[in-house]
């Protein structure tokens, strides 16, 4: 059986619905589509628009209740592999910063494992900014999942006015049961 992703709008297509705005600084998020002024070509089929940052902090964020998604506890508490899955790219004129995290929760929503990979830097001096997966499983991380956060975003580093940060799209993530 193959995983779905649970993440709803992972790019854009409905533009930002589903997506909480934890940070909306600057110009604010704004959907657009591939590869943008600046841009990069994109390797996934489908996917045909990002999410773009701005020049102060942008981050979003969805929470995934996986009772309401129809799995049952007796599967959760399997520890069933969670794999997430984010692309990100710069543009070729501006510097930029990514970061994300993911949490894994109890029925608490309390942190049972988290991934918060260092803050990401781009410059498009030194830097191939073309679009870069990061890519990471949880596993033996105990019983009791029962809902997933996954965040992410970030800026520009030249305080631009209007959409030069880092873009985003494709996310995913997927439970194996």
């Amino acid at each position: 059986m193959s995983a779905n992703n649970l993440l709803k709008n992972p790019s854009g297509e409905e533009q930002l619905d589903f997506w909480e705005l934890t940070e909306n600084g600057g110009s604010q998020w704004k959907v657009e589509d591939m590869p943008g002024d600046c841009g990069h070509d994109f390797c996934l089929d489908g996917v045909t628009k990002y999410f773009a940052t701005s020049f102060e902090l942008c981050l979003k964020r969805q929470v995934i209740d996986l009772l309401a998604e129809d799995f049952s506890g007796e599967q959760l508490d399997a520890q069933p592999a969670v794999t997430v899955e984010d692309w990100y790219c710069g543009r070729t004129d501006c510097g930029c910063t990514y970061q994300m995290s993911v949490s894994l929760l109890d029925e608490n929503q309390e942190v049972i494992q988290e991934f918060k990979p260092e803050v990401v830097t781009l410059d498009p001096d030194f830097d191939d900014c073309s679009w870069k997966q990061i890519k990471h499983t949880f596993s033996d991380y105990g019983s009791g999942l029962r809902f997933i956060t996954f965040e992410h975003g970030g800026q520009d580093t030249k305080f631009w006015n209007g959409w030069f940060g880092v873009r985003v799209t494709g996310s995913s993530v997927t439970v194996e049961v």
